[in-house]
């Protein structure tokens, strides 16, 4: 296909051609949030969770919500980059607004910007899982709230690959938050599942949500609560949940086997669970899964 289309603004360009101000607020305070909804099969996944937590977010950093139509929006970006499985990117800044003040205007005026990306959902990291390694939480008090200040997850994925692994399960003292860019969960040996509850302490995944739910109406037991690096290292099972990577299993922590080192039965029950709940033909494209 020809070149990315994006939306900046009221308009829709090519990638090359987006100008951002650099006065903009997102730019110099990092006074922004940013929403990244799935595409499979030409669908938005989640994608009213997506918008009700972006309405949050927005009021909890003081940005109004932009006054456009989201799914209107969504669906002109999929139409013009013929995405039919891979993310969906929205960025809504405090704006321009003159010389750097920190307080800025009464009122503010957003900038948004969206952009795709075209991925495999379901590949190569759900089939065979990924090692991680424990990484300091060094984030702000509000990690609920989903702006772009991402300096601390970028440096753990850094530390991460220097490490040989693929991404990290950030902690404090012990108790785990949740993974880089992801939620983390364990299963215990007795087969339940364990991730933690919402709060502050994390971003409240909307892949997470929906796996909750769909485990408590297949019957399996789910605890929300913390859990500890302890906990995880002699768990059954490990995996992540997140819109990009869905759900994610993982072999390694720090360099010791979880379980048997390969993605457990109860792992599997969950993508088999995720990928008919989003409408993908778990046969074709996930039979390792059944």
């Amino acid at each position: 296909m020809s070149e990315a289309i994006v939306y900046l603004n009221g308009d829709y360009v090519r990638a090359a051609d987006a100008v951002i101000s650099p006065f903009d607020r997102g730019f110099l305070f990092a006074h922004a949030a940013y929403e990244v909804t799935a595409v499979y099969a030409g669908k938005l996944i989640d994608f009213e969770a997506h918008m009700t937590r972006l309405a949050r977010t927005l009021e909890g950093i003081e940005i109004p919500f932009p006054k456009m139509d989201m799914a209107e929006l969504h669906g002109q970006m999929m139409a013009r980059n013929e995405l039919r499985e891979g993310l969906i990117y929205l960025q809504v800044s405090a704006g321009e607004h003159g010389p750097r003040d920190f307080y800025g205007p009464e009122v503010l005026t957003p900038s948004l910007f969206m952009f795709t990306t075209a991925k495999q959902l379901i590949g190569d990291v759900a089939r065979d899982g990924f090692d991680v390694i424990s990484q300091a939480d060094t984030r702000w008090a509000r990690r609920d709230i989903k702006t772009t200040q991402l300096l601390s997850q970028t440096l753990a994925y850094r530390a991460a690959r220097r490490a040989g692994a693929a991404s990290a399960i950030l902690h404090e003292d012990g108790i785990v938050t949740e993974a880089a860019s992801a939620n983390a969960w364990i299963v215990r040996q007795d087969g339940t599942f364990v991730t933690r509850e919402r709060s502050p302490a994390l971003l409240p995944g909307i892949t997470r949500q929906s796996t909750v739910e769909l485990l408590r109406g297949a019957d399996h037991m789910v605890e929300e609560r913390a859990f500890t690096l302890a906990e995880m290292a002699v768990a059954a099972e490990a995996f992540t949940t997140s819109t990009g990577a869905v759900i994610a299993p993982i072999l390694r922590l720090d360099g010791k086997t979880i379980g048997t080192g390969s993605p457990g039965p109860l792992t599997r029950t969950v993508q088999r669970l995720y990928y008919e709940y989003i409408g993908a033909d778990v046969a074709v494209v996930a039979p390792w899964a059944l």
